[in-house]
C-alpha cells in the first residue's frame, strides 16, 4: 500500500511552480517576438500555449463530469470542489483554471490527510490515500498532455529559431530550459503516479531505477527534438513529414481500439494526442508486450537522428556553421546512445514487473470501495 507523504505534497507544489514558470516564460517570449515584429514566431509560440491550455481544460472538465455521473463524488457535495458549484467549476475551466483547480483540490486534501493521519481508522486512511493518488494520477496525465502539446513543441520551435539564427537570447535560454524541465518532470511524475495509483502493478522504485528511466526518456527525446529541428532548418516543408509521423502514430493508436474516454469524440481527440506523444517518444498504448514495436520505433528514431545532420552537412552546409552542426551532432549522438543504453538497462534489469495482469482495463467504473482508475493502457511491458 502506497501512502501520500509530506514529500509527495511538497513535490506537488514544486510541479505547480514549474507549470506556472513555463506559462510565464512563454508569455514573455510571445511579447518579445511581437515587439521584435517576428509575428510568425509570436503566433506559433502563442498557438502551442493555447492548444495545450484548451485540451487540458477540456479533459479536466470531462473527467470531473464523469466522476459526478459515476457517483465517485458524494451526491450531497454536488461538485468535486467544496464551496464551488458545478456552474462555477465549469466557469473556472472556461477561464483556463482547470489545472489550478485540480492542484488546489489535491493540495488541500493532501494537507488535511498527511498532517492528521492518527485521527483516521486504518481502512479509512487507506481509502483516503488511494483517492489522493487517483487525484494525483489525473493531474499527472493532464500535465503529460500539456507537456507534449505545449512544452515539447515549444522547445522544438525555440531550437529551430536559435539554431537558424545561430544566436540565443537570455529569455530563449530560460524558456527552453524551463520547457525541458517541465517535460522531464511530467514524464517521470506521470510514470511514478501511474504505478502508484494502479492496484495490479508494482510501484516504480525511487532512486536508481527512476534516474535510469529519466535518462532514457530525456536522452531519446532530446536527440529526437534536435533531429527534427535540423530537418526544419534544412527545409521548412519538413513540417509535412512531421505531420505524417503524427498521422502514423494516431492511426496506430486508433488501430489498437483504445477505450480511454467516456465519449467517442473525446476518444478520437485522445488518440490524436497520443499521436503527438508518439512523435517524440514511445508509449505503450495498450499495456501489451511491444518489444518488436519498440525496436522498429527506435530504429526509425535513430535513422532520423542520423539523416538530419548528414543532409545539412552534405546538401546545405551554408545554413549552419560547421562548429554549431558538429556540436549539435555530438549532443544528438550522446543523447541517443545514452537514452538507448538506459532503455535496455531499465527493461532488462530495473523494470518493476506487474503483480497480477496486464494493465489494460484499469479504467473501469470502479466502486466507492475501489475507486475508478482513469489512467490506463500506458504500462510498458
Amino acid at each position: 500500500m502506497s501512502y501520500f507523504t509530506k514529500l509527495r505534497w511538497f513535490l506537488t507544489i514544486a510541479g505547480l511552480f514549474m507549470y506556472m514558470a513555463d506559462i510565464c516564460t512563454d508569455a514573455v517570449l510571445v511579447f518579445t517576438y511581437f515587439k521584435e515584429k517576428h509575428f510568425a514566431f509570436a503566433a506559433l509560440t502563442l498557438l502551442f500555449v493555447v492548444v495545450g491550455l484548451l485540451v487540458t481544460q477540456l479533459f479536466s472538465s470531462a473527467w470531473y463530469l464523469d466522476d459526478l455521473n459515476l457517483g465517485l463524488i458524494k451526491p450531497e457535495a454536488e461538485t468535486p470542489l467544496p464551496g464551488v458549484s458545478t456552474c462555477g467549476l465549469a466557469a473556472l475551466h472556461l477561464l483556463g483554471m482547470g489545472i489550478f483547480v485540480r492542484y488546489y483540490h489535491l493540495l488541500s486534501q493532501g494537507f488535511r490527510l498527511v498532517w492528521r493521519t492518527a485521527e483516521l481508522p486504518g481502512e479509512t486512511l487507506k481509502h483516503q490515500h488511494h483517492l489522493l493518488f487517483s487525484l494525483t494520477a489525473d493531474l499527472s496525465m493532464l500535465r503529460l498532455m500539456e507537456a507534449f502539446l505545449e512544452s515539447v513543441p515549444q522547445l522544438l520551435l525555440q531550437l529551430y529559431i536559435t539554431l537558424g539564427r545561430q544566436e540565443c537570447s537570455l529569455i530563449q535560454s530560460v524558456g527552453m530550459t524551463i520547457s525541458f524541465l517541465n517535460a522531464a518532470w511530467a514524464l517521470v511524475d506521470y510514470r511514478r503516479c501511474l504505478r502508484k495509483s494502479l492496484p495490479d502493478v508494482n510501484e516504480m522504485p525511487f532512486g536508481f531505477p527512476t534516474v535510469i528511466y529519466l535518462l532514457y526518456k530525456l536522452g531519446t527525446i532530446t536527440s529526437h527534438i534536435f533531429g527534427y529541428a535540423l530537418f526544419l532548418i534544412f527545409c521548412t516543408y519538413s513540417t509535412v513529414a512531421l505531420a505524417f509521423i503524427w498521422l502514423v502514430g494516431t492511426i496506430w493508436t486508433h488501430s489498437l481500439h483504445t477505450d480511454f474516454c467516456s465519449s467517442r469524440s473525446l476518444e478520437f481527440l485522445y488518440r490524436a494526442i497520443v499521436g503527438v506523444i508518439l512523435t517524440f517518444t514511445f508509449f505503450n498504448v495498450k499495456g501489451q508486450g511491444t518489444r518488436d514495436v519498440m525496436i522498429i520505433y527506435y530504429f526509425f528514431h535513430s535513422l532520423i537522428n542520423i539523416l538530419g545532420p548528414l543532409l545539412l552537412f552534405i546538401l546545405r552546409p551554408e545554413l549552419l556553421a560547421f562548429s554549431v552542426l558538429l556540436c549539435v551532432s555530438v549532443l544528438m549522438a550522446s543523447g541517443s546512445v545514452l537514452g538507448l543504453v538506459c532503455l535496455v538497462i531499465y527493461y532488462l534489469k530495473l523494470h518493476p514487473k506487474k503483480a497480477c495482469r496486464e494493465a489494460d482495463e484499469v479504467d473501469g467504473l470502479g466502486t466507492k470501495e475501489q475507486p475508478k482508475q482513469r489512467l490506463k493502457n500506458f504500462i510498458h511491458p
